[in-house]
């Protein structure tokens, strides 16, 4: 009779345990692949239609048989529905180049400034491959400075662009700023009048030693340049015009900082509003409402990314009022326009790579739009993800994502990876990557632990900045905080704990593995920080390297970033495994570190491997060297954990 009466209960314990940890998984399901992953087809979101009634994408799908991809455009309604292939998007979509009034176009283009080859200095030497540098900016992200810049360049549209005005005109600047600057970093005044544009207007040692990009505006009557931001001396950048005239643009503070806090602020009738000043976050991206009365924004919270909105007051002394507008487990990663009450968006999670959703503003509900991947996934088990809160050493309460794999069973043993992420300060959300997939690496049986440490930025501007100039400290600990609070759990097998990470991340691995106390029974790192003295000596945005790291490691006081937070100083106690990955094109983290690292790994006869791949830069993006880099990883943690 005891028996028959438990029954029940074990039933319901069961069922709960089923529900929490998600392995009620029909048998039938694949578990995600490096060769699945590299057959999910990736969106891009090109604008809303001019009536508002459509929304405009791209499909990205690779092709690793051919190595690379190939891309159509599609229309769907905003509504819901089908969509329609088309081949010509600018008869759809606005051309933002275009001049209100029709008039003229903006294109860039390559201006030639300064003489860098062999050949600049020396004429009869045609065939000579020398460069020739008198300051710093010789090579910036995967290349080297050729003496060409960015150039806007303006013209009636049906002339030919060798007639176009250079608006930029004998100045060695770019717009759009390299490496990542697109058609973002400029735009027309709405009286068709102006040209606003981005730039950082300094030149070799002192360009790479600040961020200090500004706002100008090109009068294009009067061929004058005025610098809209000059007092401010840190980022300025996406000029953005509202309905009513009015210029948004994100601004950062300080000069050298990179991961300041980002702020909206608007120009309106001459006076500069700073309509997040107050907010206790950054933004990432933003758009004007349609009436031009508010904004609205991306910005990480809480682990993931969601959509605000900040009211525009005017010229009112009201204070702006932001709000959080959605929210779950999943990131929205870019707001592609607004139609009425629906904001167009892509968005994403661990599981699902980005599809197109609208989101109603008034009644809060959402509604997805596409499904590229739909018949891909639906055969795919879909791994739990799961928000633990885990007391730091200095007694904060840290969120910590936990992702398991697809048939989890709670009574089984599991390896467990701690992912360490990158940045330093980039935020740890519910991102979908095609390398650094933690939906991928649980599915080949791993529990994935990656936490929010410190660093990062969605919980408060101080949680973000405390990791600069401290990269071996409190962040660490909070890594160790994570593992060790997971890995008192019965389903983690403590005995076979691994540590994984790129950039920032590949930079903890190598420290781990030197103060790690036997926690770890592998490590892979990529692209990491080895040697603080040579990555200071050879990386190239110095700005960076004077913030983060505190300055040169000549300097007479004592800086920890080469003494106690190096990993070179810690390779004595290496005991452990590694796997060292390292591209050849990468000039922030050059390939110096992860040769350095593998030569003192083989030096000191601990087992280990080099992954070197020579046309890569900080990034994996070849479908098949990135099959190369997952198959290597996964044949790693199989070998040694």
């Amino acid at each position: 009779m005891k028996q028959l009466k438990r029954q029940p209960t074990i039933l319901i314990f069961l069922l709960l345990m089923m529900i929490r940890y998600g392995f009620s998984q029909t048998a039938d399901l694949q578990h995600m692949t490096p060769e699945l992953l590299w057959k999910v087809s990736r969106i891009t979101g090109l604008g809303i239609s001019k009536d508002g009634k459509n929304v405009v994408y791209n499909v990205s799908t690779p092709s690793v048989e051919e190595n690379n991809f190939s891309s159509k455009n599609y229309i769907l309604p905003v509504s819901g529905g089908e969509s329609t292939e088309i081949n010509n998007t600018t008869m759809v979509v606005s051309d933002k180049n275009i001049s209100p009034d029709g008039k003229y176009k903006l294109i860039t283009k390559t201006a030639k400034m300064d003489p860098v080859h062999g050949y600049d200095f020396y004429p009869d030497l045609k065939k000579s491959t020398a460069f020739i540098y008198t300051a710093l900016d010789y090579r910036h992200w995967d290349t080297y400075n050729v003496g060409e810049y960015n150039h806007v360049f303006f013209g009636p549209g049906d002339a030919t662009e060798s007639t176009y005005t250079d608006i930029m005109e004998g100045e060695a600047y770019d717009c759009p700023q390299k490496p990542f600057g697109g058609d973002e970093d400029y735009i027309w005044s709405p009286d068709g009048k102006s040209i606003i544009y981005v730039s950082k207007k300094l030149t070799g040692t002192k360009a790479v030693q600040s961020t200090n990009t500004d706002l100008y505006s090109y009068d294009i009557s009067g061929k004058v340049t005025t610098n809209l931001t000059e007092k401010n001396k840190g980022y300025d950048t996406n000029p953005r015009y509202s309905v009513n005239g009015d210029l948004a643009y994100l601004s950062m503070k300080t000069d050298g900082y990179e991961s300041d806090k980002n702020d909206i602020k608007v120009i309106s009738n001459g006076v500069t509003t700073n309509l997040t000043a107050l907010w206790d976050e950054s933004v990432l991206s933003f758009l004007w409402s349609q009436d031009g009365k508010s904004l609205y924004f991306i910005a990480p919270v809480d682990g993931t990314l969601q959509i605000f909105n900040v009211d525009f007051p005017g010229m009112t002394k009201k204070m702006p009022v932001v709000r959080q507008i959605t929210k779950g487990d999943w990131d929205v990663n870019s707001i592609l326009g607004q139609t009425g009450d629906l904001l167009i968006v892509l968005r994403c999670s661990f599981n699902r790579a980005s599809e197109i959703f609208s989101y109603n503003i008034n009644s809060n509900e959402w509604a997805q739009l596409t499904d590229v991947n739909g018949n891909l996934y639906n055969k795919i088990g879909t791994c739990r993800t799961e928000r633990r809160m885990v007391t730091t050493t200095d007694m904060k309460k840290m969120l910590v994502w936990v992702v398991y794999p697809p048939d989890f069973d709670p009574k089984k043993k599991y390896p467990t990876l701690l992912y360490c992420q990158g940045g330093p300060q980039s935020a740890l959300t519910q991102f979908y990557s095609f390398r650094w997939n933690l939906a991928l690496m649980a599915s080949q049986g791993y529990i994935i632990v990656a936490p929010n440490r410190r660093g990062m930025p969605g919980h408060g501007v101080q949680w973000n900045k405390q990791i600069s100039k401290d990269w071996g400290g409190q962040n660490i600990k909070d890594y160790l905080s994570a593992i060790d609070k997971l890995a008192m759990e019965p389903f983690v097998d403590k005995s076979r704990l691994g540590a994984v990470g790129a950039s920032y991340g590949g930079y903890s691995v190598f420290y781990l593995a030197g103060i790690h106390k036997k926690r770890f029974k592998t490590f892979i790192a990529h692209d990491g920080s080895f040697n603080m003295q040579s990555m200071y000596g050879t990386t190239e945005e110095m700005f960076f390297a004077n913030f983060d790291m505190g300055g040169p490691y000549w300097d007479i006081k004592p800086n920890k970033t080469y003494t106690t937070f190096n990993p070179i100083n810690h390779v004595r106690n290496w005991d452990t495994p590694i796997y060292i990955i390292q591209g050849g094109k990468d000039y922030r983290i050059p390939e110096g570190q992860g040769m350095e690292a593998f030569n003192a790994a083989q030096l000191r006869g601990i087992k280990s491997k080099f992954l070197y791949l020579p046309d890569e830069n900080h990034w994996v993006r070849k479908p098949q060297n990135s099959i190369v880099w997952q198959r290597e990883f996964f044949k790693w943690l199989k070998e040694t954990l």
